[in-house]
């Protein structure tokens, strides 16, 4: 029989995967709130840069004039790159802080510029999508002949796109790299995550990073379980947080069911997920994981 839609818990009953890390206790608690059991399976970590010295050298080049502009790719970054000048004292936070309000400042998406304006301070520009090609298409409207660009990277990835694209614009590209990812969860776990995908224990998988992804499939790829891992996908709701995370899941051949539009964020992401779960599930038939794509805000 259909599952009663509980007042307030529209998920209720449901099981969701959350592969998230950093915030992941806050996400996890917006999905229960709303009824849902939520198995926690963190696939990636962010950590600091393992060497800090290329860092503090960046951040007291910057803080001393030597760049023009400045990319931030993730609000993550620009919070470690505050974190490095805190520990080497208030002179270089400062310093730096201070340099950041006299630099053109270009935010690849909003969350940047949520960390910025804790600081009193705005993006000039905001590229959307959200992507390095949205990167790219929103400095074509700049003259960068000569510019100086810092470029806090995503993660350690060098962007070659977007390095080749400011030589091409005789830019000199400064990149810095404050944080890594790095495995989290054990292979076991994750792959009894899999395993519990595929055998219909689970509603549906919420992806909030493009290496969330990325370490799925390497994770399968060096088992041999590559249609185990498809197999197991194919058979739940999946939700990506943004359209970088959808396009990762769409490279790996993913049907991607809930994407929140415009603002990538948890809160609309599980709502997202409540749109794509709708209630009325009835026990015995198969989930509703080949359900068409729900696009909500």
């Amino acid at each position: 029989m259909s599952r009663p839609v509980e007042p307030g818990r529209p998920l209720a009953g449901r099981r969701i995967a959350v592969p998230e890390s950093r915030e992941l206790d806050v996400f996890a608690a917006l999905l229960e709130r709303r009824g849902a059991s939520v198995l926690r399976c963190p696939l990636v970590d962010i950590r600091d840069a393992p060497d800090p010295a290329p860092v503090l050298e960046w951040l007291r080049m910057f803080r001393d004039g030597g760049c023009d502009d400045l990319l931030l790719f993730t609000g993550e970054g620009l919070r470690r790159l505050l974190a490095v000048a805190d520990r080497h004292g208030p002179g270089l936070r400062d310093g730096f802080v201070g340099r950041l309000g006299r630099v053109r400042v270009v935010a690849r998406g909003p969350k940047p510029g949520r960390v910025l304006r804790e600081l009193g301070l705005r993006p000039d520009a905001v590229a959307e999508p959200a992507t390095t090609s949205g990167v790219i298409a929103c400095l074509r409207d700049f003259d960068l002949r000569g510019r100086r660009v810092g470029v806090q990277l995503y993660g350690s990835e060098p962007n070659a796109p977007l390095m080749a694209f400011l030589a091409a614009a005789d830019a000199v590209a400064l990149p810095v790299a404050p944080y890594r990812y790095a495995d989290a969860a054990d292979d076991a776990d994750v792959w009894d995550m899999v395993e519990r995908m595929r055998r219909g224990e689970i509603d549906a998988m919420a992806f909030t990073s493009l290496q969330q992804v990325e370490r799925l499939f390497r994770l399968a790829d060096a088992r041999g379980q590559g249609a185990s891992l498809d197999e197991a996908l194919s058979r739940t709701v999946v939700a990506a947080v943004g359209p970088l995370v959808a396009g990762a899941l769409s490279r790996h051949g993913v049907h991607v069911h809930a994407v929140p539009l415009g603002s990538y964020y948890m809160k609309p992401l599980t709502q997202a997920l409540i749109e794509a779960l709708p209630p009325g599930h009835r026990e015995g038939t198969p989930r509703p994981g080949l359900a068409p794509p729900v696009r909500k805000g």
